[in-house]
């Protein structure tokens, strides 16, 4: 299952197809059964249903309902606020980790031990096709990380590895939007993590069910047409299941939950000379099997 959100009559509704293709979808928010209480109108209202909501948008796409052309919509974020914090995994494919080390001049094959975890705030969240906010006059290093992304379905707190795949809802895009001069500036990720429009995500939320296997998907970035970054996700030195059982060690993880899993090499900062975005720059990324995420920097 593929599912989006959409603007309809101003305000959010949720809408899922079974094809691969997601040229049409059903939109799950008017077909909703009354005696299932609200419908979901984004994909974390639709997690926190568990089960019998997927068993509900089961039956509805295959009822015959009414199917409208996803070309004429206006996408949202998959979850357009998220109740929470974004969680985030920092340098977890080995390429940036080198390219990092090597632009701050350390040691290139000095690698973490453990998941580095930050936070990017509500506010952050913008979805396909929304500006990104260049913050002129608050950084002047704005730069761009493709990054898979994890939705938390059933969750739960100190969560075992091998338990960690029934955790999560679905997966999605995300662009870990930073300001490296304030990330640098104030000592820790967060203030450069989460300046205001600086997580672009979406448009689809693929179900854990329609992907094979989370670790074995091609991830790529464009700026303005020019290919930057360009990786596999079994690059990743802490998997999906290592990130999940970690995360949730002694923290509950809850239905809706975001987690963006780190940045492949080829960011601005790590280029010679650096690369920051600048005023109209359109950034685009591709995730094998779940899509296209575009956005455009406006000068805000």
């Amino acid at each position: 299952m593929y599912f989006c959100v959409f603007e309809c009559e101003g305000g959010p509704h949720l809408g899922a197809t079974l094809s691969a293709e997601r040229s049409h979808i059903v939109d799950l928010t008017a077909a909703w059964p009354q005696e299932l209480g609200a419908p979901p109108a984004d994909v974390a209202a639709l997690a926190c249903k568990g089960p019998a909501g997927l068993d509900a948008v089961k039956r509805i796409l295959d009822s015959n309902a009414p199917e409208i052309s996803a070309a004429g919509l206006r996408l949202r974020a998959p979850i357009p606020r998220p109740a929470k914090n974004v969680f985030c995994v920092g340098r977890n494919y080995r390429g940036h980790i080198i390219e990092g080390n090597i632009a701050r001049g350390v040691d290139p094959n000095l690698f973490p031990e453990h998941i580095e975890f930050f936070t990017k705030a509500p506010t952050t969240v913008i979805g396909p096709g929304d500006a990104i906010p260049l913050h002129a006059g608050v950084t002047a290093q704005l730069d761009y990380e493709a990054e898979f992304g994890i939705i938390i379905g059933q969750g739960g707190c100190n969560i075992d590895a091998s338990q960690a795949g029934a955790a999560v809802f679905g997966y999605t895009i995300i662009n870990d939007i930073t300001g490296r001069d304030l990330q640098r500036r104030h000592g820790q990720w967060f203030k450069g993590k989460t300046l205001d429009g600086s997580c672009p995500m979406g448009p689809w939320v693929v179900h854990k069910s329609a992907l094979t296997d989370p670790q074995a998907l091609d991830i790529k970035l464009w700026v303005n047409g020019e290919l930057r970054q360009s990786d596999n996700t079994s690059s990743m030195i802490f998997p999906v299941e290592s990130i999940v059982a970690q995360l949730s060690a002694g923290l509950t993880l809850e239905p809706g939950d975001i987690i963006a899993t780190g940045t492949p090499s080829g960011v601005g900062y790590a280029m010679k000379p650096p690369r920051f975005l600048k005023d109209g720059d359109i950034i685009a990324i591709e995730i094998e099997s779940i899509g296209r995420l575009e956005n455009t920097v406006r000068h805000s």
